[in-house]
Parts: C-alpha cells; structure tokens; sequence
C-alpha cells in the first residue's frame, strides 16, 4: 500500500518506474480519513502517470507564474489587468505557492492559503480576486500542457456588495453647488453613468451633440488608455440638459478631450477627488467619491421604473447579475407584476385577438 499512517498523519509515497528511472511523490497529507488519503493518492499518482507520459517536467509555480505574466497576460489582457495580475502573483501567490510544483498544488494547499488569507484581515472579494488569478494560472498550465488536470478551487461566500448613491434632491444639490468649471463633467457623470476612467479619456470624436449620441471607447487605467472595462465600447442617449451644457464648453475641436487639464493633459483621479468633495461640502453632503455618481445614475433608472436589461446595456456591465444590484430600488415592478394576475380572463383573451 502506498498509503500509511504515520504520527497520527497519513503519508503517500509513489514510486513509478519509468524507462529505467525512478520517480517518486512522497507527502504527508495531514490528519484526514483514510478514504480521504486514498483520494488524494490516487490524484498524485494520476498526475504522476500523465506528466511522464507528456515527458514534460512540471515546473514550480514560480517558474510558470513568470511565464504566465509575459507569455499569456501581456497578450491576453489590458495593460491594467496585467499590472493588477503582476501585483497578486508577486506579492501573494508567489510567497505561498513559490517553491511548490504545480503538480504537487492541491485543495488542500487552497484551503491553506485562503485561512492565511483570512488571518491576514484581507476580505473576502479580495482573497477570491487572488483565487481567480490563481486559477486562471493553472488552467493556462493544463491548455499549455505543462499539468495533467486542473485542481478544484473553492471561492469564499462573500455577501451582497454595498453601495452608496445620491436621491434626486442631493444630486440637484450637488450640481447646483459645484463650481462652473466642474458641474458639466459631474452632469455628464449622472446622466450617463460613465466610470471615473471613461470621463477622463472621453474626447470629441466621442461626442455627437446633433444626435445627442455618446460613444464609450477609451478609459484610462492607472494612467494607461485601453479598451472599457468590459472590454468593448458601448453607446449612450444623451439628455437635452447634458447636450446643451456640452455645446457651452469651449475648445470643442476633434480629437481633444472633452475634460482637459490645464495645458490640455488628461486629468488625474487626483486632480478631480477635492472639487467634487468641496462640492459635497457646499450642498452640505457626505464625502462621496467619482463612482457613487455611476451607482447614483443606475439606481435612478431602476426607481424611475426602467427595466433591469435597458440598465444592464447602459452601465456596460458585462452581467446582469451586476445590475441586479439596482432591482430593490424598483418595488412597484414586482408589485404590477403580480396586479397583472387580477386581469380578467376576457381582457387577456381580448388583447391577445387585438
């Protein structure tokens, strides 16, 4: 048997011989049932048995992360996703899992890394952000043939992301107190519901002030300009209000940013944090940040009885269990829904030979 118990662990030890040469996987595997050691040795030796048989040499995960980053993630992802990829492998996933081979990376050694994680104070979204990158990794290892099978990975519960956003009242406030020079980006931001890195980014030839039509192809990243963050651009209505403070900005010229700096730089998220909290301060309001204005425009649609869809497309989410976020603002859909079952029959039947 190639599974023993030992100081109160079970132990696997595999030898499979292999043209003449010896390999061996030997491990504790803690203090689990026996069935469980079984499980598990039987999933060593399979990864075993197929490495030789690819007669590859599974590299350690330090090795492959490296790999990853340069091979797979700079061709794969924006720029920002790479350096946010670069910052979890180097400074999470490469102290823990540096030194092991990807074979030899498991549930159990998962498990691990999430209790430190989570002894560590670091919250759950964030430890499952490293999960994901983590994973990722490894599939990337199997489709390039460097692993046999991809481990399985279990994500932390995390509860219902909060969210903060402004009532109509205090968005009216708020634009009424900001100052001349800053209320037509805050206007566009609670019009439209443009993230913080596609307002700076937007120029001109975005802008279509005869059909009061937006396009959103750019954003800017940790000051990089790449593709949105769901990875393709969408189109925005824009209201008469917004299309009339736009027509009054100057330097309207094609190709130039619709909110430029001093000089005509692009701003940074630096340069745009104290005017909107000296407006905050002047219509008496909490201390908000860029994005509350994106929450505040979805969840007026969602109270003005848009539907959840029309939200989804207009915020650019690329799921719509994103916008659902917003469905609780809108209680009178469930509440017409449900009216509709008191329809007279003969109505329904009307309607439908109409």
């Amino acid at each position: 048997m190639t599974v023993r118990r030992r100081a109160g662990s079970w132990v696997i030890d595999i030898v499979i011989w292999r043209n003449g040469r010896r390999n061996r996987i030997r491990k504790t595997v803690g203090n689990v049932s026996k069935s469980e050691a079984l499980a598990l040795e039987r999933q060593e030796r399979n990864r075993l048995e197929v490495s030789l048989k690819l007669g590859v040499t599974v590299p350690k995960f330090e090795e492959f992360a490296k790999e990853f980053i340069e091979t797979y993630a700079v061709t794969n992802n924006k720029p920002s996703e790479v350096e946010t990829k670069r910052t979890i492998i180097d400074k999470h996933l490469v102290p823990f899992f540096g030194e092991f081979r990807l074979d030899a990376i498991g549930p159990q050694q998962f498990e691990k890394f999430k209790a430190k994680q989570v002894s560590a104070g670091l919250a759950p979204k964030t430890i499952n952000n490293q999960l994901t990158v983590l994973h990722r990794i490894f599939t990337v290892a199997k489709e390039w043939g460097r692993l046999a099978t991809v481990p399985s990975m279990r994500w932390l519960p995390t509860p219902l992301p909060e969210f903060d956003f402004l009532t109509f009242d205090e968005a009216a406030r708020l634009l009424d107190a900001a100052e001349k020079e800053w209320r037509p980006m805050l206007l566009l931001a609670l019009r439209t519901g443009l993230r913080h890195g596609e307002l700076l980014a937007l120029r001109w030839d975005d802008v279509d002030l005869v059909t009061g039509r937006l396009n959103v192809r750019r954003a800017v990243a940790r000051g990089i300009v790449g593709t949105p963050k769901s990875g393709k651009g969408r189109e925005l209505p824009l209201s008469p209000e917004t299309v009339a403070v736009l027509k009054e900005l100057p330097s309207r010229f094609a190709g130039s940013l619709v909110f430029p700096g001093r000089g005509g730089h692009m701003l940074t998220r630096g340069e745009c944090r104290r005017p909107l909290w000296r407006a905050c301060h002047r219509a008496g309001l909490r201390r908000i940040g860029w994005h509350v204005l994106r929450h505040t425009f979805a969840s007026h649609l969602a109270m003005k009885g848009v539907a959840i869809k029309a939200i989804q497309e207009l915020m650019g989410h690329s799921s719509l269990e994103m916008t659902l976020r917003y469905s609780h603002l809108s209680p009178d859909i469930r509440r017409d829904a449900v009216t509709l079952l008191d329809t007279p029959v003969a109505m329904i039947k009307e309607r439908m030979v109409s």
